[in-house]
């Protein structure tokens, strides 16, 4: 592949978000359409369990997380469901029909095998102070963190997959692919400019770090190219740079990325990677390291 990979611009006037806003993990609409159930409701439901995609473990589609695909039915979100594109521990993704193209719902699952991952994460943000360890408020709050993460990325100047909705554990994005297939990972193709991918990567690493998150889980399997650009995905476990572990995190992603790249011929040092990432902005008056 001989892409480019264009950086995205940078909108410098439009603040990248409040990593202090804490994140409302109360019952939703969802949870109140899953209990009183009504005749569209359970209309809705019994179409969704017959359809042969979605014939998974009640695990995924429990009553409220139907609730919450109906409400974004309701919303004018979706139109219509399709195949699932990966199945994973946390969470199923699958594409749909939107109003003006395809999309991607991820599912999160309320009884995550990974829950006690999901905690470690979440724990030392400063935006899920007091969720307790009820399953439900940890995989809601992760839902909403991942959305949050994604908008700010976004307003950083990030390339991820745009957030549309959220409802409950549902999480509506862009689609990252083509007719018939998702976008490939960096992992799944051949990468024949591995000096101006890794650049891009280091960029975008940079910008998350100036908007106060760390990916925290960065590697080869969660970038793909779209349409020439290199896209970051899976930011649900991305941290406040606050976190108590973010350095940690953050070195490990480095790590990963420069060993990347480096198996594909570029030399890619991950202390140099942390220090471009890391390294503070230049103060805009000129008056950086001047006597007082």
């Amino acid at each position: 592949m001989t892409e480019e990979y264009g950086l995205l611009e940078v909108d410098a006037d439009e603040p990248v978000g409040d990593e202090w806003e804490n994140i409302d993990v109360a019952d939703t609409e969802a949870d109140r359409i899953a209990r009183k159930q009504d005749r569209e409701f359970l209309e809705f439901r019994k179409r969704i369990k017959d359809t042969e995609q979605f014939k998974v473990e009640a695990s995924v589609f429990d009553d409220a997380t139907l609730g919450a695909l109906y409400k974004l039915v309701q919303d004018g979100y979706i139109d219509a469901f399709g195949g699932p594109i990966s199945t994973g521990k946390e969470a199923n993704v699958y594409t749909a029909l939107g109003p003006d193209s395809e999309i991607a719902v991820k599912v999160y699952r309320i009884n995550a095998s990974d829950f006690r991952q999901m905690r470690d994460y979440l724990d030392g943000d400063p935006r899920f102070e007091g969720i307790g360890s009820d399953k439900k408020k940890v995989v809601v709050a992760w839902t909403k963190k991942e959305f949050a993460n994604l908008k700010r990325a976004q307003r950083a100047g990030v390339r991820v997959p745009e957030p549309i909705a959220i409802e409950r554990n549902v999480l509506v994005m862009e689609y990252l692919g083509g007719e018939n297939r998702r976008a490939k990972r960096l992992s799944e193709v051949d990468v024949e400019n591995p000096k101006t991918a890794f650049e891009v990567v280091r960029e975008y690493m940079r910008r998350l770090y100036r908007a106060g998150l760390v990916h925290g889980d960065l590697s080869e399997y969660n970038i793909v190219v779209h349409d020439g650009e290199l896209c970051l995905l899976d930011l649900g476990q991305a941290i406040t740079v606050h976190h108590p572990n973010s350095r940690e995190f953050l070195e490990r992603d480095c790590h990963n990325v420069a060993a990347f790249f480096a198996r594909q011929g570029f030399n890619a040092d991950e202390a140099a990677l942390l220090d471009a990432v890391t390294e503070p902005e230049p103060d805009p008056t000129g008056d950086a390291g001047r006597e007082a």
